[in-house]
């Protein structure tokens, strides 16, 4: 999935009561988790206006106006945009669109700030990704950290961490990359194995599903909570100077313990049988098995380990993350719960 997120705001900073003054924010991408939860803690900022884009439409929601973000449903004004797309699903099989989404994408969105001369008066965050460390050098990863990015999606975001760099010692652009580790939400994509985990977890406890698929269980991120990201995102627009950040918890995670996590919300206890392509997760209060390897779900080139240093971001902007791995796994589980009671074909 790509993370074409970006904002661009006009000049202003924060009044004394922590209110944004400025006027506008651009987001794209805003089908996405953060897109969402970006416009939201915006619009609760004091932003007047909102410029959501997200598949070939442009919306326009102003300061008041109710709308549910997480559903996508706005109801304000709509306007055609066919210049902007946005991408659903990332693998090696959209290499060229990848590119030319996360990688030129944010070169074009760079390029009209400077040919409409407003580089004195934006700023431009652009959502970077830990996936541009992939065959790790160092562990933890720190701003300072090589990239050796192991798929298209994380060279397309390489090119986009660049090109902002480059724009901003060019023309002296307020224009920042956000490396943000993995992150996620209720409103996490469900192509994306930890909304899978937690949705099948749901399906499986309320009798919908007895058994799901995955690839590497053995997997390791660094997993932390949209809205704490976002709040990171629009600390870094408010420096004085801009400035790189990695944004992360610190801990590491697999994704057999996100399956062990979710299943024991809802009180079944997963014991691991077999090795490699024959393991399978079984219940051990209904000895049903309930989760599967399956090696289409691997990486042709893997990204085993990620972990994140943010020690960068809490000395200079005061961030942090708040929720914590079990919260999110939870909060995850129960939303899908929900979901599933009342529309099981969600």
């Amino acid at each position: 999935m790509a993370q074409c997120a970006a904002a661009a705001a006009t000049s202003g900073d924060v009044n004394g009561d922590g209110k944004t003054k400025r006027k506008v924010a651009i987001i794209t991408g805003i089908t996405g988790q953060d897109g969402s939860y970006l416009a939201e803690f915006l619009l609760a900022k004091g932003m007047r206006r909102v410029i959501l884009v997200f598949c070939n439409v442009l919306t326009v929601t102003r300061l008041n106006t109710e709308i549910d973000l997480g559903n996508a449903a706005h109801d304000d004004i709509t306007i055609p945009y066919p210049t902007v797309q946005c991408v659903w699903q990332i693998s090696f099989d959209l290499a060229e669109y990848t590119a030319d989404v996360d990688g030129v994408g944010t070169l074009r969105l760079l390029d009209a700030v400077k040919t409409c001369g407003l580089t004195d008066t934006v700023r431009f965050y652009q959502a970077s990704t830990s996936e541009l460390y992939g065959k790790v050098q160092e562990i933890p990863q720190k701003e300072t950290t090589p990239f050796y990015p192991r798929s298209p999606y994380g060279a397309a975001k390489l090119y986009a961490y660049w090109i902002v760099v480059n724009f901003r010692e060019a023309y002296n652009l307020f224009a920042v990359n956000g490396i943000l580790f993995n992150h996620e939400s209720p409103r996490r994509g469900s192509n994306f194995v930890t909304r899978k985990i937690s949705r099948s977890v749901a399906k499986i406890h309320l009798g919908q599903l007895q058994c799901f698929s995955l690839g590497n269980l053995d997997s390791k991120r660094d997993w932390g909570h949209a809205k704490d990201y976002v709040e990171a995102m629009w600390l870094m627009l408010q420096q004085e100077e801009p400035i790189d950040f990695v944004i992360a918890t610190g801990e590491v995670h697999s994704v057999r313990e996100f399956v062990e996590k979710a299943f024991k919300h809802v009180g079944k206890t997963i014991v691991w049988e077999g090795k490699n392509e024959e393991e399978v997760g079984r219940c051990q209060e209904t000895g049903e098995i309930h989760v599967k390897v399956d090696p289409k779900y691997y990486r042709p080139t893997e990204v085993d380990f990620l972990q994140g240093d943010s020690s960068k971001a809490l000395k200079i902007i005061g961030w942090k993350p708040r929720v914590t791995f079990e919260e999110l796994v939870k909060e995850m589980v129960d939303a899908d719960i929900e979901l599933m009671r009342n529309n099981p074909n969600a």
